[in-house]
This record gives C-alpha cells, sequence and structure tokens, in this order.
C-alpha cells in the first residue's frame, strides 16, 4: 500500500466539492457479476476513483471495504471503512478502465 502523505494530498476540482486524496488502495469490489479487484486512485469523503482492467458499468451497485491508512486518518492503526455505492461515471482506455463510485452507506469496521 502507497499513498502520499496529507500536505501533498489535496487535489479540488471545481465541478466536485469534495477534497480528494490521492490514495492507492487496493479493493475488492462485489458487484452482481461477482468480485472484481481494482485500485484507487483517489479517495473522497463521498466516492473514489477506482483503476482496472475491468470494472462495472454506470448504476451498478457495489459493495467494498478499504484500509484507511492510519497516517490520514490520525489513529494508531489503519482504519477499515465498509462501503455500499454505485458507479456514476465509467472511462474505458485500451489498457485500463476508470469508474467514479459514489458512497451511498458506510460504516467503520473494528480492527
Amino acid at each position: 500500500m502507497s499513498y502520499l502523505p496529507p500536505s501533498f494530498a489535496l487535489t479540488k476540482d471545481p465541478v466536485r466539492t469534495a477534497v480528494r486524496f490521492p490514495l492507492r488502495l487496493q479493493v475488492s469490489l462485489q458487484t452482481p457479476e461477482g468480485i472484481l479487484e481494482a485500485m484507487t486512485e483517489n479517495v473522497s469523503a463521498s466516492g473514489l476513483l477506482l483503476v482496472a482492467r475491468k470494472l462495472p458499468g454506470v448504476d451498478t451497485k457495489v459493495e467494498f471495504t478499504m484500509a484507511m491508512p492510519s497516517a490520514i486518518m490520525g489513529t494508531s492503526t489503519d482504519v477499515k471503512v465498509h462501503c455500499v455505492g454505485r458507479v456514476v461515471r465509467h472511462q474505458q482506455s485500451e489498457t485500463e478502465q476508470k469508474a467514479a463510485v459514489v458512497i451511498d452507506e458506510y460504516s467503520l469496521e473494528a480492527s
């Protein structure tokens, strides 16, 4: 797992209101078609951008758990966050796909 320190991590898009952190976290997505492995490109309080060879299409419901790094969370250990969301944007190139996921529900899991 790798991430940038908070001092380097703040990016903001004028269209999106949540601050995004460029975190690279491994995520296993539970989808109606099965489990897909992906990597986050950035994470915010309201969603995340995923990158993988194959990702679900727009309007697909997804469920996943992320281990948020302790250095980012200000805790002594990583914090597991279980999320339920949906794909709101999908992009494809020759080598990879990207999908923006909005988080509709989340809960913190005890370590």
